[in-house]
């Protein structure tokens, strides 16, 4: 299987706090405890290895509704693949991977905007940064998990309040310089059309499209629909960068 997906589902794992991911043989199946994330089910190839026949399988095993489905490949080729009950995201994702190195020297960080104040604290195996502004309240933040040689970046998003101030870039280089510290060299997340701006420009290259799909139930309306009122939690409206974003990702 794709070592960029296992580095990813790893790193997930931990910066989620959930179960320790069970390898099947198309891909991993990770019990997540949420009522509405409660297992999700990661195919293990990209791009063109991908085999339909996998995901058809997977998809049509899936009985009860809250279990997400992820899938490296190209949205459009893998929609028709799911049955009945399924809703798809209609923002497609990627998976993007960096040299360590190359993530941290992209030009010399510039001091926040006047009022803003970073900090940064690491528990069970993952480091946290949060941006605040003059108030106290929260203008950005992300996670980083590092597990051995790979570290996956997490919930990076900034408020709607405070975007275009160059915080998120503060954000991603400081998650850099921590994972680099503790011996990573390759960072990975999964990230929205509106990130992967932010991240080519520190240096990240897109490995994949990334599908995500919940099933919702045959007799619920977001199994008929690829669109729902609500992103399940997904927090990735706007250009917010996540990276992992929420239940979603």
């Amino acid at each position: 299987m794709d070592r960029i997906v296992r580095a990813w589902v790893d790193g997930w794992v931990v910066s989620r706090g959930a179960a320790p991911p069970v390898v099947r043989a198309w891909g991993y199946t990770i019990d997540v405890g949420q009522e509405g994330h409660v297992t999700r089910h990661v195919i293990g190839e990209t791009n063109d290895r991908v085999e339909a026949a996998a995901v058809r399988k997977v998809a049509d095993a899936v009985t009860a509704p809250g279990v997400w489905l992820k899938v490296f490949a190209e949205p459009s080729a893998v929609r028709p693949l799911l049955g009945e009950g399924w809703w798809t995201d209609p923002e497609p994702g990627y998976l993007m991977s960096a040299p360590l190195a190359a993530a941290e020297d992209t030009g010399p960080d510039g001091p926040l905007p006047p009022g803003y104040r970073l900090r940064a604290w690491s528990r069970a195996g993952v480091t946290r940064v949060l941006v605040t502004a003059s108030d106290g309240s929260w203008a950005a933040r992300g996670q980083i998990a590092t597990t051995g040689a790979t570290a996956v970046v997490d919930q990076v998003e900034t408020s709607p309040g405070h975007r275009r101030r160059g915080l998120g870039r503060t954000v991603m280089r400081t998650l850099a310089r921590v994972a680099a510290e503790e011996g990573a060299e390759t960072a990975v997340l999964a990230g929205t059309p509106e990130g992967r701006a932010l991240y080519a420009s520190l240096g990240w290259r897109v490995e994949a499209p990334l599908l995500s799909a919940r099933y919702t139930g045959a007799d619920h309306p977001w199994g008929r629909e690829t669109a729902a009122p609500c992103r399940a939690g997904s927090g990735s409206g706007g250009p917010r960068h996540p990276a992992g974003e929420g239940l979603g990702r």
